[in-house]
């Protein structure tokens, strides 16, 4: 089966290896030249070093233009395989080959359509997530289904580990995927649109935590944005401080949202709806870091008490 990939860093990386792997015959590499996004560091592998390791042709573009659709019908592919491409692609370019366009996106559909759905899935509470490859159509991931492997989220897992463990998932899910393809057993399923969760890009400001959430969200917002992503941040005493890791406290606390109260071994924050009642649980905090880079117990730190705010 002759093959064109889209993509691009470790996403794409991964799938142009599964693909060599699998023995299929990769006539084209389109990916995005290399990124500055250096908090994606971990994540940049390239696309470009491993298709040309392999005497793969590559090209490279920040968008489909008519050269990019151009190379691709002279490539005859029997399917295009996208994964971590990040811009538009025309129905003329994605309906081309016989078997159409096969879209990797890292949420088990028709949940977490758009963007980072590890770490939404995370911090919404959700008890799995996982891979599906669906068919590309004019629709932002809204494509019938073909393949989906899940994996359990733990109470420990961080936002990282996650995303480690569902790039793991690309070999086996295209080797189901274009198996199906080729031995003409494929089963297409519609996704159903009631169904369906969007989630935009994140940015800087949504890593700003905001203490009305109940402490339960609260950790497990700290345990998705773990490094190399934009931690879960605040402000105390007029300075930004990053949450690196906190649990959810043993006592109850009332009061005033963002309070810190010395207990617990660290900083128990007052948080959640109606904190006045006196209801709910605090969030404890046991590690934080200073806009300098400097690391601290919770403990330590909040010695002196007083408020988390949402501005300095």
């Amino acid at each position: 089966m002759r093959i064109v990939m889209f993509g691009f860093q470790t996403w794409g990386r991964k799938t142009l290896q599964a693909l060599i792997d699998l023995d299929h015959h990769v006539a084209l590499a389109v990916t995005h030249p290399a990124s500055e996004q250096s908090y994606k560091a971990i994540f940049s592998a390239s696309v470009e070093e491993l298709a040309r390791d392999h005497g793969i042709p590559v090209h490279l573009t920040e968008r489909v233009d008519a050269e990019t659709i151009d190379l691709v019908k002279r490539a005859e592919p029997d399917v295009i395989v996208v994964n971590s491409w990040y811009t538009w692609m025309p129905a003329d370019l994605y309906d081309l080959p016989p078997h159409g366009t096969l879209n990797l996106h890292d949420s088990l559909l028709p949940k977490f359509t758009g963007f980072s759905p590890v770490l939404w899935a995370l911090i919404s509470g959700e008890s799995e997530f996982g891979l599906t490859i669906h068919r590309m159509d004019d629709g932002l991931d809204t494509g019938d289904i073909l393949i989906q492997h899940a994996l359990p989220i733990g109470p420990a897992d961080t936002g990282t580990e996650l995303v480690m463990r569902a790039i793991e998932l690309i070999p086996g899910a295209l080797r189901d995927a274009l198996g199906a393809l080729e031995a003409g057993t494929a089963v297409w399923r519609p996704q159903n649109k009631a169904e369906r969760t969007y989630f935009h890009k994140r940015s800087q400001r949504d890593s700003l935590i905001d203490w009305t959430w109940p402490a339960e969200d609260l950790e497990r917002f700290v345990r998705a944005l773990s490094d190399p992503y934009p931690r879960a941040f605040t402000y105390y005493r007029g300075e930004r401080i990053e949450v690196l890791a906190a649990s959810v406290s043993e006592a109850r606390y009332g009061g005033t949202p963002g309070r810190v109260i010395v207990q617990e071994g660290g900083g128990a924050v007052v948080s959640g709806p109606e904190a006045f009642r006196g209801g709910n649980r605090g969030l404890v905090i046991t590690g934080v870091r200073c806009a300098d880079g400097t690391e601290h117990a919770g403990d330590e730190f909040f010695v002196r008490g007083g408020y988390l705010t949402n501005q300095a």
